[in-house]
């Protein structure tokens, strides 16, 4: 049986009462100290870590995240419900929290639906109160299938049997700025060669303040729209693993079976003078219309 992924309030308003769950807020720590839910704890390195793929690399993320997940508890025992303000606001940071446990092997986790938007409008409570939780051991079983590192996507840049999805916004993906952090932020703007492009946004359906992931059908017609199949091999990348991470999510729970991250993403691939990226007017783009 399929585990879920996508929690409603009033499920999590369950566990909570069950005591079954670790709530973590990837916000900003002033915004968590405004009101968070009851229980929660504060974890903004999962939005603000910036990773590499190189042997040295991968440890120092699972030495990190294993540290700080064991200081909140995790023991394997408890649900791990990841959350933000809404799916659309820190750039999938609750999206990144999830794929990041799953990528160490966490047993039960998932995502509160709709986050801290849907939390509110369900008429859920929010508190000041602080959480202490008691220090654990973090059952790390590290699942490689779910990575891709910088040689995985240098690979695939050569074969016909892999796709790369690049889901950054439209001005990183034709080469007008570098990041969501400054314009320069990275030393090269570009894409990797032979990457179709969908933003991240298209995935959800977004009013002001509140998204959800588009239903399988839309999700599929849209992926099917770039040439991606449910079958495919795909890699996502975006400029951390962030975005990549929320489309990972919508693309999972629409059926796609072979998903990777390539969690350095643009940040470190345009840090290597020796990889190649494309500028200019994209080769591999094709037009979509929102609805």
């Amino acid at each position: 049986m399929r585990q879920a992924v996508l929690y409603s309030p009033k499920q999590v308003q369950d566990l909570i009462a069950a005591d079954k769950v670790v709530l973590i807020d990837v916000r900003d720590r002033k915004d968590f100290d405004a009101g968070h839910l009851p229980g929660a704890v504060n974890m903004p390195d999962i939005f603000t870590y910036l990773a590499e793929t190189t042997p040295e690399g991968l440890k120092t993320l699972q030495n990190t995240f294993t540290d700080l997940f064991s200081g909140y508890g995790l023991d394997g025992e408890k649900t791990a419900l990841v959350y933000e303000d809404a799916l659309h606001t820190r750039y999938g940071g609750s999206c990144r929290g999830y794929w990041i446990l799953r990528y160490l092997g966490y047993p039960k986790v998932g995502i509160l639906d709709g986050s801290l938007s849907a939390w509110k409008q369900a008429g859920g409570v929010l508190t000041t109160e602080t959480t202490t939780p008691v220090r654990t051991t973090f059952p790390i079983n590290i699942q490689s299938r779910l990575m891709a590192t910088y040689e995985d996507v240098f690979q695939a840049l050569g074969d016909p049997n892999i796709k790369l999805l690049d889901n950054r916004d439209q001005v990183e993906w034709m080469a007008q700025s570098s990041s969501p952090y400054g314009i320069d932020f990275a030393p090269r703007k570009g894409r990797i060669p032979g990457a179709v492009w969908i933003e991240w946004y298209d995935f959800m359906h977004i009013t002001e303040d509140h998204a959800s992931f588009r239903s399988k059908e839309e999700v599929h017609t849209l992926a099917r729209s770039r040439g991606l199949m449910p079958e495919d091999d795909i890699i996502i990348y975006c400029f951390k693993g962030a975005r990549a991470a929320n489309t990972y999510v919508a693309l999972s729970e629409a059926g796609f079976q072979k998903l990777r991250i390539y969690m350095g993403s643009w940040n470190e691939w345009s840090r290597n003078p020796e990889l190649p990226i494309e500028g200019g007017i994209p080769k591999a783009a094709a037009p979509f219309i929102r609805n």
